[in-house]
């Protein structure tokens, strides 16, 4: 029934068109609309008929829509000039300010109800179907909306505007200065800015361009006067801690007081992008706080540094990282700190460090961790102190300073090279020490040598020159491997992986790993030589008796090869090794190094019997006294009867007549010398037969000794082959990184090829200029690469 009644009553309108006039109804639709202004009570019936009579206007009358607005615009100004008339009746600024935003609160609340009876007009307006214009539409861009907004904006507030800002600014002062007040008449100044906006391109320009810039305005006009004077009263220390402060207490207040919603920038959070064409109220607190006393503050950064005061340099920083480029004279500062302390100390400690790697090593670690320490507490870790830390720490680590004055050099007659520091030889010696049976690594629990070890590797991680630390190492490990004088052998394959891990050169590392290899198959190869042996019936000397088969390339140190008379026994044996290995590998050639054997002798005197450990030299020249034990030798016929080399007889000869450890050496001789180059060709030698042991004060007649000492593995050639090992493999792998390069890029220039090759060798070592210019000489000139005709620092590779 309902729809056919409807359907009735719209068939005559549709006949009568145009004679609903606007006139008719409006007297009805006004008391409604008086009332929603005013935020009087309104029915159910009023609300429903005020929807009914606008959407009969709009449709009926032609002239409505227009007619609508227009009363409706009267209606919206003679209220606001009444709103206006009460609120002007204050004269004071704060009960201005209170009586305009009652009634601004009051007016914006009604800005969402009174447009929603007039969706009708808001369609006629726009010539649209009501269905596209609400889809398109938000209460926001309604036209009503925008009418109370624009008429509030145009009768009331763009005349008092400038009072209702100076008053906001002069409480916001207030506050600062310390008095109390009700922030809800600042926030109520900033909503009317912030909606009293129209322009549908940035809803926020009133905003920005009266209230924003004057509340920054007014901030930067404070401190401009406040900051010098507090400044001049207190000192920097507390200046400091007064802009701290400050800077967090504006960022709370502006969070008050600005607008913070999307698109709104004026309260910039640390490390935020500053907007361009945008004043922010952070970058303006920074620039009057900090900024403008920078140099002042930054006096005393050295000062703070120095004495280690951590909490203010953690303010210092806090401050100066808010300033674009502010940290870097603190960077300065503290690579600056690290070097001197770190080249003083060292200096300082140079008797000690420059004899005892144990020494040198701890110290180095101290320094390490008093400055990351530093930079821990006084710069949150940050990554650019780090950086600064690391490159100073480098520095300190790669000094010549102290090694250069105070080790005597032992190398005569070799060409002089650029000076290189000695710390990653006393790092292979502090190693070797932790990883030989040695009174330290006895000292020592097992997880503190792991960390021990892995401090080197933390040192050797700043050191430039590491392929001296590797050449050194293997030369211990050798000797470990072939003393067996190991500590623990679990910590030394440990130790070859973290090499790895810290990135040692592969090739390197995969040596390391084949020593170890070589040393597990020797005990395979010795057990089954041991059982052909018996089977002849050549036992007892097998018993006796290991042999270590290694490979060439993953051991060579050195190339020269000691001949020397070996015992009978031995000299017998050599030649069934030799065979056995053949028919069990066929295409291999074994070389004997004698240099690098060892043994143990029963020695027997009429004080006592004493088992001797000694290396295959020695065990030569006290062989000369088996069949004659009281006989007097010179020193020629000793060199006859050992067939050693003159200056390797005078060092075997030295450490049986003067082995520091014992009191009573094995050998005697005269006439006295001072050192083995003393020894005369009628120097005689004989066996003491009053030698022993002597254990707390008392003779024993038995016991074990060590008379190997250092002299394993090493002649007098062998530090000047080191060196000159180093350097020659430094130029083979110059070369070879170049042509690397070359053959990848086949151009490249001059610069570009340094650059690339520095990164490159940089794990090894760092190349000097001088050596990349002969090595590129040198490639050009065997035909690997050539120069470019038209450009002489443009290189071509050539296949």
């Amino acid at each position: 029934i309902s729809e056919i009644t409807n359907f009735k009553m719209a068939a005559p309108m549709l006949k009568d068109k145009g004679s609903l006039q606007f006139e008719d109804k409006w007297d009805s639709m006004r008391p409604t609309v008086l009332k929603l202004l005013r935020q009087e009570p309104v029915t159910r019936a009023e609300w429903q008929d005020l929807f009914w009579d606008v959407h009969s206007v709009c449709l009926w009358d032609d002239k409505g829509p227009g007619k609508v607005h227009k009363a409706l615009q009267d209606d919206i100004l003679e209220f606001i000039k009444q709103a206006q008339q009460r609120t002007l009746t204050h004269q004071d600024d704060t009960a201005l300010l209170k009586a305009y935003i009652a009634e601004w609160r009051k007016f914006f609340t009604q800005c969402s109800y009174l447009p929603k009876p007039f969706g009708q007009l808001e369609t006629s307006l726009a010539g649209k179907t009501v269905s596209s214009v609400q889809k398109k539409n938000s209460p926001e861009d309604s036209i009503v909306r925008k009418l109370m907004l624009d008429s509030w904006n145009q009768s009331i507030f763009s005349n008092i505007k400038q009072r209702l800002q100076d008053s906001a600014m002069k409480l916001v002062h207030s506050e600062r200065m310390g008095e109390a007040f009700d922030s809800q008449l600042v926030i109520g100044v900033r909503e009317s800015y912030v909606n009293l906006c129209s322009d549908p391109e940035d809803k926020l320009k009133i905003y920005k361009e009266n209230f924003e810039a004057a509340y920054i305005e007014a901030t930067e006009a404070f401190y401009k006067a406040q900051a010098p004077q507090y400044l001049a009263d207190n000192g920097v220390q507390n200046y400091m801690k007064y802009a701290d402060m400050k800077l967090k207490e504006e960022e709370q207040r502006a969070m008050r007081y600005l607008e913070t919603r999307k698109g709104c920038d004026s309260v910039q959070k640390k490390n935020q992008p500053v907007a361009s064409q945008q004043f922010q109220l952070t970058e303006c607190c920074v620039h009057v706080l900090v900024t403008a006393f920078k140099e002042t503050i930054l006096a005393e950064c050295s000062v703070m540094i120095k004495r280690n005061e951590t909490d203010k340099l953690l303010l210092m920083f806090q401050l100066l990282d808010r300033v674009p480029d502010g940290i870097n004279p603190m960077l300065r500062d503290l690579e600056e700190h690290i070097k001197n302390q770190g080249l003083a100390d060292m200096v300082a400690a140079a008797e000690t460090i420059t004899t005892d790697s144990e020494k040198y090593v701890e110290q180095l670690l101290s320094l390490f961790n008093i400055f990351s320490m530093l930079v821990k507490k006084a710069f949150s870790d940050d990554p650019r102190f780090l950086t600064s830390r690391d490159k100073a720490y480098k520095h300190v680590v790669n000094d010549t300073t102290v090694f250069r004055l105070e080790l005597p050099s032992k190398q005569k007659g070799v060409a002089k090279t650029q000076p290189e520091s000695k710390c990653p030889e006393l790092l292979a010696n502090y190693c070797d020490m932790l990883l030989r049976k040695t009174p330290l690594s006895k000292k020592l629990t097992s997880d503190e040598i792991d960390l021990r070890l892995k401090d080197v590797l933390l040192v050797l991680k700043y050191v430039q020159n590491k392929d001296v630390f590797m050449r050194y190492h293997k030369a211990h490990l050798t000797r470990r491997l072939i003393l067996d004088s190991s500590a623990d052998s679990e910590k030394e394959e440990n130790m070859v992986e973290w090499l790895r891990e810290v990135g040692m050169p592969a090739d390197y590392v995969n040596k390391l790993a084949r020593m170890f290899q070589d040393i597990k198959v020797s005990e395979d190869l010795n057990s089954q030589f041991k059982e052909a042996i018996r089977d002849k019936g050549h036992g007892s000397i097998a018993d006796c008796v290991n042999i270590k088969v290694l490979n060439a390339g993953a051991w060579a140190r050195s190339s020269e090869r000691v001949f020397v008379s070996l015992p009978m026994e031995l000299e017998d044996y050599i030649p069934e090794v030799e065979e056995y290995y053949r028919k069990t590998h066929s295409g291999r050639k074994l070389q004997w190094h004698h240099l690098m054997s060892n043994g143990i002798i029963t020695f027997k005197n009429k004080v006592g019997q004493y088992d001797l450990e000694v290396t295959t030299f020695q065990m030569a020249v006290l062989f000369s006294w088996n069949q004659r034990p009281n006989e007097r030798i010179p020193l020629e016929n000793l060199r006859l009867a050992t067939e050693l080399p003159d200056t390797e007889l005078r060092r075997t000869l030295w450490s049986l007549v003067a082995f520091p450890k014992i009191k009573r050496q094995v050998l005697v001789y005269e006439p006295e010398a001072q050192s083995p180059k003393d020894f005369q060709e009628g120097t005689v030698f004989w066996v003491n037969q009053e030698f022993g042991l002597i254990k707390n004060g008392k003779l024993q007649k038995r016991g074990k000794i060590n008379l190997i000492g250092r002299l394993q593995l090493s002649t007098e050639r062998t530090r000047e082959e080191d060196n000159e090992g180093i350097i020659q493999l430094r130029i083979l792998r110059t070369q070879e990184a170049i042509v690397k390069i070359m053959k990848m890029r086949k151009r490249i220039s001059n610069a570009q090829l340094q650059t690339e090759l520095v990164e490159i060798l940089k794990n090894m070592f760092i190349p000097s200029k001088k050596m990349i210019k002969e090595q590129i000489e040198w490639l050009i000139e065997h035909k690997y690469m050539r120069r470019d005709e038209d450009n002489i620092n443009m290189f071509i590779y050539m296949a």
